[in-house]
């Protein structure tokens, strides 16, 4: 081979070098299971705000709590006001799920139960006050919260309207008056689980439930 014939190999060589793709990592969604990330990544904001509280909750504690990357947060939920709008409907989604497990029995013991039931677990009672708290200051979720919460009401209504007509819940008071009080006394427990855990034993929480069916038994 002569030498013009080399040299134009080689400068052959360096453009084909040049012009070879290089390997990139490729952009976009996050491999993996997106609802179990997704799912991962709220249970890591409820328990951010359940031990530090809203104010604390960026979305980089968030992210190393459940040991992600921040950018990879940002792509689920685009803002901390996304991320909480949808912790907000998971939690209520729970509540939703414990009248529709009673729904064809009105069995209102059961419900009470679920609803104690839920309320031992560790990052929930904190968080749901933390949440109505944040609120004041976030219309959003504020909205989201009123009106999820007034959705409860209404089915917890439903529910104790259909016990009042098989006779198990007195039917002198209306079924919305029922639900709505019955809501404030979960809401004042709730409140005051965080301070004084030590009420809330399961011994007392039988107790509690037993007062309230009294309170609205048939006189």
């Amino acid at each position: 081979m002569g030498v013009a014939q080399k040299r134009k190999q080689s400068v052959a060589e360096q453009d084909q070098s040049v012009e070879a793709p290089v390997a990139t990592v490729p952009r976009g969604r996050p491999a993996g299971d997106h609802q179990a990330k997704r799912a991962e990544l709220l249970e890591a904001a409820a328990s951010v705000i359940a031990a530090e509280g809203y104010a604390k909750a960026t979305m980089r504690r968030v992210a190393d709590h459940a040991g992600y990357t921040t950018g990879a947060v940002t792509y689920y939920f685009a803002n901390k006001e996304d991320l909480v709008l949808a912790l907000v409907v998971s939690r209520f989604d729970r509540y939703d799920a414990m009248i529709a497990a009673i729904r064809d029995t009105a069995d209102l013991r059961e419900l009470l139960a679920r609803w104690f039931h839920l309320g031992q677990e560790a990052k929930f009672w904190p968080l749901m006050p933390d949440l109505l708290t944040s609120a004041r200051s976030e219309p959003r979720i504020a909205e989201l919260i009123a009106g999820r919460y007034a959705k409860f009401r209404a089915d917890y209504a439903e529910v104790l309207a259909a016990a009042q007509a098989s006779g198990v819940v007195r039917d002198d008071i209306p079924a919305h008056i029922l639900s709505d009080q019955l809501s404030a006394m979960g809401d004042g427990w709730a409140l005051l689980y965080p301070i004084e855990p030590e009420r809330f034993t399961s011994a007392r929480a039988s107790a509690l439930i037993e007062a309230t069916l009294a309170l609205i038994s048939p006189r």
